[in-house]
């Protein structure tokens, strides 16, 4: 019998897929063999899951492979370098290669940057000399909580900077086994008002295990923001609509307004399909019916939203649906990165067509931006001066509260895609620049294309 939901019942119960039943999706599906050999190899290295919302309702496997979705929720060709996938076929062929295998897709992943930005030696806390697990906190305001049991999700997208969290490598993996280091952080640091639950996705526990992590934050007067980072509205809004347990987290969410909490539900979408079901616009209002606020944000990732259209179009959804269009950010420099990079100019093209269509409640985006070691620094356009053209940059947040807000520039360049490939202009505040140079400046002065990054360092230290 076939693991795959056919009629509506079974289609309303979740049940993840993966690896283990690629064969039974291809051969429903019509799958080419070529591209179900691709699926194969590539999920050994990073993560693949799906259910039957995301088979049944959101791929049009009549465009496969240059479907949108089916990019974004299948690993491709591409992804892995050509000699990584003949090296992981030819252990993979081996009885007797096991041991081999592993230390290969171990060995691949250890150089897709895991962990981009120095989120593992930067932003995790400590207390009493020992790292707080589950923790990060980067923004005096904002800490990111990841309780355990949340670090899976309906559906893995290809492009996620978090890959390295379903892995199975409990050394690439942020997780806390209950909130108890949570709230005494948060008690000996009452300036951050703001708490992130996310991981992995906080929606796919149970209403219960939810209910143990957030009420616990209702005890502590400084937080007065409690936010939910989740992807479970685009890939199984049934969470909120039909999960037997769907009217108990609304419930939840009710009691989390009713403290005189803000509840934000920071709702990732990726393209204007998802949004267009019937049951993704019921979940979204139902979350809203609680009182809680929800804002859409997501990456701009090649091959499944690099137009100026979708943006426009997905924005527009949003507002329709009363969620608040919040951020397009720059796709991180880990996992397929190369596979799904769009440099900085195109993306602030397709930023700046796409908002000037939009009517002015939804022009509460803000892009592009990038989520860098110092901060989000965003791309507010290219400006032309006597020297040349130059990309205006700015500091949108920032570990240094003093940097949020101040512009700078960088020499423009058609085919830069992240921060450390720019070339920063003399012109940068020696503070600014310190902040961009990180850690690192001593040892590395032609850090960003830049000799003045490292003088100001030096000058300063």
């Amino acid at each position: 019998m076939s693991l795959l939901a056919t009629d509506p019942a079974e289609a309303a119960r979740f049940r993840a897929f993966g690896p283990r039943q690629l064969d039974e999706i291809a051969d429903r599906h019509g799958l080419p063999a070529d591209i179900r050999e691709t699926v194969r190899l590539v999920s050994m290295v990073l993560p693949f899951r799906v259910n039957e919302y995301v088979l049944s309702q959101l791929i049009d496997w009549d465009r496969i492979p240059d479907d949108p979705m089916f990019q974004l929720v299948f690993p491709q060709k591409g992804m892995l370098t050509e000699q990584n996938e003949r090296d992981l076929a030819t252990h993979a062929a081996d009885p007797s290669g096991k041991v081999a295998l592993r230390a290969l897709v171990q060995q691949i992943r250890g150089r897709l940057n895991p962990h981009p930005s120095g989120q593992k030696e930067l932003n995790v806390p400590t207390r009493d000399g020992a790292e707080i697990p589950g923790l990060q906190h980067k923004y005096r305001e904002t800490v990111l909580y990841f309780p355990s049991q949340g670090q899976t999700c309906h559906s893995y997208c290809t492009y996620c900077f978090r890959w390295a969290q379903f892995v199975g490598d409990t050394e690439l993996r942020f997780a806390a086994p209950d909130p108890r280091g949570l709230i005494s952080y948060l008690e000996a640091h009452p300036d951050a008002c703001d708490v992130l639950v996310t991981g992995g996705d906080p929606m796919v526990m149970s209403t219960e295990r939810l209910r143990s992590h957030l009420e616990p934050l209702l005890s502590l007067e400084s937080v007065r923001t409690i936010r939910i980072g989740t992807k479970s509205v685009a890939y199984w809004p049934q969470r909120y609509v039909t999960d037997p347990d769907a009217d108990d987290v609304l419930r939840l969410f009710e009691k989390v307004v009713a403290s005189g909490r803000n509840l934000a539900v920071m709702a990732h979408f990726s393209h204007p399909r998802e949004l267009e079901t019937d049951l993704a616009r019921r979940a979204l209002a139902r979350i809203r019916d609680t009182g809680a606020l929800v804002y859409c944000q997501a990456p701009l990732i090649a091959k499944v939203n690099d137009d100026p259209d979708v943006w426009s179009r997905m924005w527009r959804a949003e507002l329709a649906a009363g969620a608040v269009p919040y951020y397009m950010f720059v796709e991180r420099d880990t996992g397929p990165y190369d596979y799904f990079r769009v440099p900085l100019a195109r993306a602030q093209e397709i930023y700046r067509d796409a908002y000037a269509t939009l009517p002015g409640l939804a022009r509460t985006v803000r892009g592009p931006v990038m989520s860098a070691t110092p901060g989000k620094v965003a791309v507010d356009g290219v400006i032309e001066k006597a020297e040349g053209l130059f990309f205006q940059l700015r500091m949108a947040q920032a570990r240094d509260p003093k940097l949020v807000g101040r512009p700078f520039l960088a020499h423009y360049d058609a085919d830069a895609a992240w921060l450390d490939e720019l070339r920063l202009d003399h012109s940068v505040p020696a503070d600014i620049a310190r902040a961009l140079a990180g850690p690192a400046a001593a040892r590395e002065p032609e850090l960003f294309g830049n000799r003045a990054a490292a003088a100001a360092v030096g000058s300063q230290s």
